[in-house]
């Protein structure tokens, strides 16, 4: 149901809060390179429209280190959301937020595709980057 999906969204965000809170290191880590990740998210499609359309393989070569830079930011969140769905769940345990059974059942499906839904960034960023470096090695 709509209120279980925004609870387990809401519990999900307050572990992001938690972590805040108490300085957690993947999190620290990951705000440090988010300034690098724009830019490189915002250079990329100029960068691979232009080496593709003009043939360039400088910005071909320059698209995958944007890709290698998009990659290793979504691994250094890998680690953030999943601590935050785990999180998550343990303060709507212990707060007794939710029923156990089906309600309990229903926010942790949410608070895991939160967190899952962050491994599917990173094997589509993986495939882009395999892809590119394909069509540059084939050029």
């Amino acid at each position: 149901t709509p209120s279980v999906a925004a609870l387990g969204v809401a519990a999900h965000e307050t572990g992001h809060a938690i972590q805040h809170a108490k300085a957690y290191a993947p999190l620290k880590a990951r705000m440090a390179i988010v300034p690098v990740t724009m830019i490189a998210s915002q250079m990329l499609p100029f960068v691979i429209f232009g080496g593709l359309f003009f043939h360039i393989t400088g910005l071909i070569t320059l698209g995958i280190y944007c890709y290698v830079i998009l990659l290793a930011f979504q691994v250094v969140t890998l680690p953030v959301e999943f601590d935050a769905s785990r999180r998550a769940k343990i303060i709507v345990q212990q707060m007794g937020i939710i029923q156990p059974g089906e309600e309990a059942v229903g926010v942790n499906k949410v608070l895991n595709a939160a967190a899952w839904t962050y491994v599917a960034a990173f094997i589509a960023t993986l495939g882009n980057l395999l892809w590119l470096l394909s069509v540059r090695d084939r050029r």
